[in-house]
């Protein structure tokens, strides 16, 4: 079983990735396991960012990395947060969910329901090690719009304020196999298993 290094902490994003990944006989693991610590966020973009976090985990590891960067546009708000999803409000740690979905609530109050367009963007970024010429970047788009309150338990992050159209419900009221077949992550992660598949 190939050892992979997830550029990343949450433990949100790691049971998505495991449990899409099991198919390609891949252990993932954390990089916090592995005494690796968050590097600076310094990227203009999803992509330059997740290129960061990759290369930041193969070096301080030696192993090969995959990195996701992903978060929340919102049209009312142009584009905001964007890549700064995960710190929009300022809080870190266990809180921080909770005080950026208020905060994005709060930023939309005045908004109408059919101006509360959004979607998640996600980039997945694998590299085989520090140096690799040819990294793979996998990019996977999901659209819906923000509710005007939180609804479901499932998932994390924007999922209790992010309504699918397709399944009249927020991300958080999906079970764990449907979000994988329709979100933003699912889309890019199984584009990357299409080129892992296809690359030496």
């Amino acid at each position: 079983m190939q050892r992979v290094v997830l550029a990343s902490g949450n433990q949100g994003k790691l049971r998505e990735l495991q449990d899409m990944l099991a198919v390609k006989e891949v252990e993932l693991i954390p990089q916090s396991e592995l005494g690796v610590g968050d590097v600076p966020e310094t990227g203009l973009s999803f992509v330059e960012n997740a290129l960061i976090k990759a290369r930041h985990a193969c070096q301080e590891t030696g192993l090969p990395s995959i990195a996701d960067d992903s978060g929340i546009e919102v049209d009312a708000l142009n584009g905001e947060p964007g890549i700064y999803s995960a710190r929009y409000s300022g809080v870190s740690g266990e809180e921080a969910d909770a005080a950026n979905n208020a905060k994005l609530l709060t930023e939309l109050e005045q908004v109408a329901e059919a101006d509360r367009s959004a979607r998640f963007q996600c980039v997945i970024v694998y590299l085989r090690h520090a140096k690799d010429p040819m990294p793979l970047i996998c990019q996977g788009t999901w659209e819906g719009r923000i509710l005007f309150a939180e609804s479901g338990v499932n998932g994390f992050g924007y999922d209790p304020l992010f309504y699918v159209p397709t399944h009249d419900c927020a991300s958080a009221e999906l079970a764990k196999d449907v979000k994988n077949s329709l979100s933003h992550r699912g889309q890019a992660l199984r584009q990357l298993l299409e080129c892992w598949n296809t690359r030496p």
